[in-house]
């Protein structure tokens, strides 16, 4: 089989593709022959070495995948099902997704949901379950379509363009947040409303600013997330996800004590199986069919590590398809 291995050398991480065997895969009780996996954030940064994500070598990247079950010694799974898999440490301290097969835990894997194939899953992948569970969040802290404007951070990329649109789905007045201007068209098409530059929120924020967002999908965290909760309305909430302004909050308590705003932070990697089921599921209802050929950039397998590349230096938009076989 033909995998993407990441190696170290005198510090510096090495992506290649080789050719593996099963025997070459890590523990576990399924086996998985992968059709389609997906590039994120994570991912680039693990491929590139530019973010400590991998601390075990050799290692085969990638988050998600889709794909039959080859072969299962867990009762639940059987030869030839289809399966998808998001999270659990796969592709940081695991073996993961950018391969031919995966051997992974049963307890990781979710059978595919009635109304998706893997390809479509994995249009969707880690982004779209991150966005789903944010959007979750906000209806969960009483965020209404009715509330009020919702800003979504780093609109361009796979969680940001799904927010938006799953968002605009249900009726929300959205307000995407882009770096690029070359991605303003794109937004629109998936249902922003209005389009901020991201200089607009990379300055030091006061303490508070005129009240202005119902709500707010963040993945940019730092100076962007604290210009957002500076912004919020009363009672508004604030899902955050996403790190890629880094990982600091320089912002004060005011937010939270005289506007009444929730900061809910959201994880998809260790997120239970009843609630990715019901993310997944919500997935497939809300998504609109045009989503999936707006959003999604593919590319062979023998192309991940170059893409992972642009990807980090924002040369990409929406979702980065991988096509493994």
């Amino acid at each position: 089989m033909q995998a993407l291995v990441l190696e170290q050398s005198e510090g510096e991480t090495l992506a290649s593709v080789k050719t593996l065997t099963t025997h070459d895969l890590p523990p576990g009780d399924v086996v998985v022959d992968i059709d389609w996996s997906g590039l994120n954030y994570k991912d680039a940064l693990a491929i590139t070495g530019k973010g400590k994500i991998i601390r075990q070598f050799p290692m085969v990247p990638g988050i998600d995948f889709a794909g039959k079950v080859h072969y299962s010694e867990d009762p639940r799974f059987h030869s030839g099902q289809e399966v998808l898999l998001t999270g659990w440490g796969v592709g940081e301290n695991h073996w993961g997704g950018l391969a031919e097969q995966a051997r992974v835990k049963g307890d990781w894997l979710v059978p595919m949901p009635a109304g998706l194939d893997g390809r479509k899953a994995m249009i969707i992948g880690t982004a779209g379950l991150t966005a789903m569970l944010c959007v979750m969040a906000l209806e969960e802290g009483g965020i209404t379509p009715e509330s009020g404007e919702v800003v979504v951070t780093g609109a361009s990329g796979g969680v940001g363009s799904t927010a938006v649109a799953l968002l605009n789905a249900l009726g929300y007045q959205v307000a995407a947040v882009s770096g690029r201007e070359s991605t303003h068209e794109y937004l629109r098409r998936l249902g922003a409303k209005e389009i901020l530059p991201r200089s607009a929120f990379n300055g030091d924020a006061r303490p508070l600013e005129k009240q202005r967002w119902a709500g707010a999908v963040d993945t940019a965290g730092d100076k962007v997330l604290a210009s957002v909760l500076a912004q919020m309305n009363y009672s508004g909430v604030v899902a955050a996800c996403g790190l890629a302004g880094g990982f600091a909050l320089p912002t004060t308590v005011m937010p939270f004590i005289l506007r009444n705003v929730r900061l809910q932070g959201v994880d998809s990697v260790s997120t239970p199986a009843p609630r990715r089921l019901e993310a997944w599921k919500r997935l497939i209802k809300v998504l609109p069919e045009t989503f999936y050929q707006q959003a999604t950039h593919e590319v062979p397998l023998t192309e991940a590590a170059e893409s992972a590349s642009k990807l980090l230096n924002n040369e990409v938009t929406g979702r980065t398809l991988v096509k493994v076989r």
